[in-house]
């Protein structure tokens, strides 16, 4: 059996899933990779076979996505280049995670792909979303990458086909430890406004992760470093508490290590306005941005010792690939 799988490669969480499952699933099959919009920061050992540019998007510093960046380094005669010449068709089984090109060329050569991607979980009715949903936003999200059928992950199981979230083992051997700090990753702001904000809180030591600037250096109580996977673990392990974007693996990660949580949606994402709710009802605290009014909040956070939502997620990701195969290769 051949398997073609694709994967968002803009941020780390997709990879970081991936790089969990992918043993698994050649384990059962032969596997082709295939990764689009090559922002992240892991290493990724498998070998690549396709290496599209896909439907990335750049960070802006300012709590969301730098809209002219992203269009100006879009090139869309690429992308259906891309799409045309994606041979699906030769493979048993095609598995999008939220990644476009191998949704869409499934798409318009009529083969079945399955999603399996967070991203697909705000499709299920019983996932929890704000009342006033983005019809817009839903709608991007929606095809973005369309798929006939989705595995879906979120931070509980809440409807059919749905998996908790695959925590990657470097996490799951961590012995953690609370040395007084915390972690920042807000990669839609910039240091400067980051530093303006943190430097408010002159007692607190802050470990800043920065999508913005390659080199470390140190203001005052805050410490800014380059974005980097072993640091970033090493300073989960560590921190009191961890401050980011409503994106899944990271408030996954944290949660699952028992820290301090609280989140920061970027401004008209709307699967981190819908992570933010769903955090929310765990008893997670969600700022919506780095204003006079959330600063308030984040003082009244930090005091809070042990305010901490701990959820120990299962080691699932054999499950996730045995229920794959069971349920979506029968009739090859």
């Amino acid at each position: 059996m051949k398997i073609l799988y694709g994967i968002q490669g803009t941020g780390n969480g997709h990879l970081s899933r991936a790089i969990e499952l992918i043993p698994h699933l050649k384990e059962e099959a032969e596997v082709d990779i295939l990764i689009s919009g090559l922002h992240h920061d892991l290493e990724f050992k498998h070998p690549i076979k396709y290496k599209k540019q896909g439907l990335g998007f750049f960070f802006g510093k300012s709590g969301g996505v730098d809209i002219w960046k992203t269009i100006r380094k879009f090139n869309v005669y690429r992308f259906i280049r891309d799409i045309k010449s994606l041979p699906v068709e030769e493979y048993d089984l095609v598995i999008s995670d939220f990644e476009p090109v191998t949704a869409w060329a499934c798409k318009l050569k009529k083969v079945f792909c399955l999603g399996l991607s967070h991203q697909s979980a705000m499709l299920n009715s019983r996932t929890p979303l704000p009342g006033n949903i983005d019809a817009f936003g839903f709608k991007i999200l929606k095809y973005y990458a369309p798929c006939s059928q989705n595995l879906s992950f979120h931070f509980k199981e809440y409807g059919h086909n749905m998996f908790t979230p695959i925590i990657r083992r470097e996490i799951r051997k961590l012995e953690v430890q609370n040395k007084g700090f915390y972690v920042v990753y807000l990669p839609a702001y910039s240091d400067e406004k980051i530093i303006s904000v943190l430097s408010q809180f002159s007692s607190t030591k802050w470990l800043v992760f920065s999508k913005h600037s390659k080199q470390a250096y140190q203001k005052n109580n805050i410490s800014v470093r380059a974005v980097n996977s072993e640091e970033f673990i090493e300073g989960l392990k560590d921190c009191e508490g961890v401050l980011c974007g409503a994106g899944f693996e990271t408030p996954a990660e944290t949660m699952h290590l028992g820290k301090k949580l609280a989140v920061i949606p970027m401004k008209n994402q709307f699967e981190q306005v819908c992570n933010a709710y769903a955090l929310e009802e765990l008893g997670v605290p969600v700022f919506y941005d780095l204003e006079e009014y959330s600063i308030k909040l984040i003082g009244h956070w930090l005091k809070e010792k042990e305010k901490s939502v701990r959820i120990n997620y299962p080691d699932n990701a054999r499950n996730v690939i045995k229920h794959l195969m069971n349920h979506f290769t029968v009739n090859i």
